[in-house]
């Protein structure tokens, strides 16, 4: 007779294909619709997290930690922004550190992403509703390659962090022993490949030890803009000497990128250059210039001080934490293309043409909305944030608490310094904030709501006095 096993009985825990079993039964039973199980699914990664972070094991001194600011770690790590409460270097165990560094993991590549991964390993049939999961998920328009693709994105992500860690390894091993430097290689890597800012270096310093290291910052940039532009992008530059084509969303989402980097270095070059810049030679001005206009991208490493930066400077980077960088990526914000979508409707409307054109191609109406809709919805989401946080914490400066509320939404996670000194209230606000902007308020909204009928009728049109 088999023997059937009973969790935690004498001890004995449930052996691992009966865990992924029951988690495949769970899935075909749930009726849930895509958006909602990828809320949920999230939601309990970062309470199982966040548990795991306040035992005392996780922390250096072994005194444990608050489930509230555990919760906001997890919810920082998983959701890849990198704001904190408490220092990471110093205060967490190397255990801590490494329950971070997998919540960094999952949450940037996905866990369904991950699901998926040990499914393919253990040869189960990937079913028709995880598929639509997958797409929701990794936000495609269709379901053809949906599995390639999951296959690809785990290669990618780990020959890229693989070789950054390399490389730093090879440059920290001059400033500490081999073994913490490997370590701090991997973390590092994984950290900024997704996009999370997470960091080991203690005092909340991030990377400003190394503004004018050349190694550190070009390996540091190249992590965050290709976890930023997607892995569909990357698929499809890979595949360039062989198709000899760019899909419309590769072109918007490389020429966008380009666009806001080289930008947004010029105008912190030429704003900050007698202020944080001052002090630097002409390379870290030009490095420094360069890394402040790439990691708003939502990778939340700095090289200088933010909190030193002009207001001017803080109020530009909030702009470019709200664009974020690509679809479908390790990053967060409104997004690279709904920007290039609303830009080009508004120069359609300015020369008083009918149809969107980016790149010789017609946008649907639906992509149109959809830019719309997101963006009204992000607007909202900080603008009510930050009222209540304005509220609960008098004493902070509105600008800087507008930066923490941006940075959180569009998950990046460079900060002002005021983070670890918000009240309760703030942080549970600033943790949803972060988990909104990771699934996107859209996903969210349609998470929350009922499940939408077609419409069998059309309202006749009416005429509505614009501007």
């Amino acid at each position: 007779m088999r023997r059937r096993h009973v969790p935690w009985k004498n001890g004995e825990p449930y052996p691992l294909k009966e865990v992924i079993r029951l988690f495949g039964d769970l899935l075909k039973l749930s009726r849930w619709s895509p958006p909602r199980f990828l809320v949920t699914g999230f939601a309990l990664i970062i309470l199982l997290g966040g548990l795991l972070l306040s035992l005392p094991f996780a922390t250096s001194e072994g005194t444990g930690l608050r489930y509230l600011d555990a919760v906001f770690t997890a919810t920082s790590a998983t959701c890849v922004t990198g704001l904190v409460v408490v220092d990471t270097g110093r205060f967490y165990s190397v255990q801590g550190q490494i329950i971070i560094m997998l919540l960094i993991q999952v949450g940037g590549i996905g866990f369904m992403t991950m699901a998926t991964l040990i499914a393919l390993v253990l040869k189960k049939r990937i079913s028709l509703r995880e598929r639509i999961i997958l797409q929701e998920a990794m936000n495609q328009h269709d379901m053809e390659g949906i599995v390639r693709l999951i296959r690809r994105v785990f290669l990618y992500s780990v020959t890229i962090e693989a070789a950054a860690a390399v490389l730093f390894t090879l440059r920290w091993a001059a400033d500490m022993p081999l073994g913490k430097a490997a370590y701090f290689g991997v973390f590092h890597a994984i950290s900024f490949f997704n996009n999370a800012g997470f960091d080991l270096f203690g005092e909340y310093r991030s990377l400003t030890p190394y503004v004018d290291d050349p190694l550190v910052n070009i390996v540091s940039m190249a992590l965050i803009i290709l976890g930023g532009i997607g892995f569909v992008v990357m698929a499809e530059l890979l595949d360039y000497r062989k198709k000899r084509r760019l899909s419309l969303h590769t072109k918007v989402v490389l020429s966008v990128t380009a666009t806001l980097i080289v930008l947004g270095a010029a105008v912190i070059f030429i704003l900050e250059y007698t202020n944080t810049l001052a002090p630097l030679t002409w390379r870290g001005k030009i490095l420094a210039s360069l890394f402040q206009s790439v990691t708003p991208r939502t990778a939340g490493a700095n090289t200088v001080d933010i909190g030193a930066l002009r207001q001017a400077t803080q109020f530009f980077i909030i702009l470019l934490m709200f664009i974020g960088a690509g679809p479908g990526s390790t990053a967060g914000g409104i997004k690279v293309t709904t920007l290039a979508t609303l830009v080009a409707g508004v120069h359609t409307m300015i020369r008083g043409k009918e149809d969107i054109v980016i790149y010789e191609h017609r946008l649907a109406k639906d992509r149109i909305l959809k830019a719309l809709t997101i963006t009204m919805l992000a607007i909202g989401v900080v603008i009510i944030v930050t009222m209540i946080v304005s509220t609960t914490d008098q004493d902070k400066p509105f600008i800087r608490i507008l930066f923490e509320t941006v940075s959180a939404f569009g998950t990046v996670g460079i900060s002002t310094g005021i983070t670890p000194h918000l009240s309760d209230i703030a942080r549970i606000m600033l943790a949803l904030t972060m988990f909104t902007g990771r699934l996107g308020p859209l996903t969210l909204a349609y998470a929350l709501g009922g499940q939408t009928e077609k419409q069998l009728f059309r309202h006749p049109e009416g005429k509505l006095i614009i501007g």
